[in-house]
């Protein structure tokens, strides 16, 4: 049976962990051990392997889970590790998350599928039989319309938490504050977790109910990102917000770089040493990186 004291343990800033790779696009195991460490003593309260920031649509199957076992030896069970799964097919999803389990990952996080357009039956079904291939290990949806071109419905995620005991959150990075107030008021009498997923939305996330946020720029400046959370639990709400407004022309600047590659950027920037993105997509250059590098120095982190 599902033991739900698991769910103590989501909560706060969880960080979708940018992938450091080589020359020949090989995970970097000596940069990655390095990046769990940074991250964690930044404060994060959780990792997820292979989010979209972690850019798991560039690697191989075989190459995420080494990348898995790596995090989990190196962060020791010191914050719940969760895989990430982008799968458009379901049962290699599946697969993909009996693999996490069986590597010891705390839980796994299910992005809709991408290209198509499925029913609102055809994502249920989906998503059950992950669920359901796991059913001991945390599940967290994964809304991401920006990436997808579709949304989860409210009904869809309501019906989910509501039948399938180990769908216990999502992380919801649709930008739209209505529906992120939805997904939290359909499910806040059920013992669910709702994510915010827009690192410039934190603070009203939180506001809003959300138990945290998976948030991109706790890779490069985990104690500013980590301490809108910090003070908000505290009660300090104005400082709360004062931190996340610190934090947003720094997450702003991200979107005039192609996608996924200003995460790594700003990493570099802040003297991380993580590599290059995997091409097609290069580093940014020029005068959108003259732009982040002066964010970064506006706000005193380099």
């Amino acid at each position: 049976m599902f033991d739900r004291n698991c769910l103590k343990k989501m909560r706060g800033i969880v960080v979708p962990i940018l992938t450091p790779i080589d020359e020949e696009e090989k995970i970097d195991e000596a940069k990655l051990r390095e990046q769990v460490d940074f991250v964690i003593e930044g404060g994060v309260l959780g990792i997820l392997a292979f989010g979209s920031n972690g850019e798991f649509y560039m690697v191989e199957e075989e190459e995420m889970l080494r990348a898995l076992e790596i995090m989990l030896d190196q962060s020791k069970g010191r914050v719940p590790v969760f895989m990430g799964i982008g799968a458009v097919n379901t049962r290699i999803a599946a697969r993909i998350a009996k693999a996490a389990e069986k590597a010891g990952a705390f839980g796994i996080s299910v992005l809709q599928p991408m290209f198509l357009k499925p029913t609102e039956t055809e994502l249920y079904q989906h998503f059950k039989e992950i669920a359901q291939t796991v059913p001991d290990m945390p599940m967290l949806l994964y809304n991401n319309p920006g990436r997808t071109g579709y949304t989860m419905s409210a009904d869809l995620v309501e019906r989910l938490a509501g039948e399938i005991e180990n769908i216990v959150g999502i992380k919801d990075s649709s930008g739209d504050m209505t529906q992120t107030e939805e997904f939290i008021r359909r499910t806040r009498k059920m013992d669910f977790k709702v994510f915010g997923g827009k690192d410039t939305l934190i603070y009203g996330a939180l506001a809003h109910g959300a138990a945290g946020c998976v948030a991109t720029t706790a890779n490069f400046v985990p104690e500013m990102v980590v301490s809108i959370y910090d003070h908000y639990v505290s009660g300090d709400a104005e400082s709360a917000r004062e931190a996340q407004y610190a934090l947003n022309p720094i997450r702003l600047l991200m979107d005039k770089a192609s996608f996924p590659v200003a995460t790594k950027d700003f990493a570099n920037l802040a003297g991380r040493e993580v590599g290059v993105p995997y091409r097609p997509n290069l580093p940014t250059s020029g005068h959108t990186l003259e732009l982040m590098k002066k964010a970064m120095e506006e706000a005193g982190v380099i």
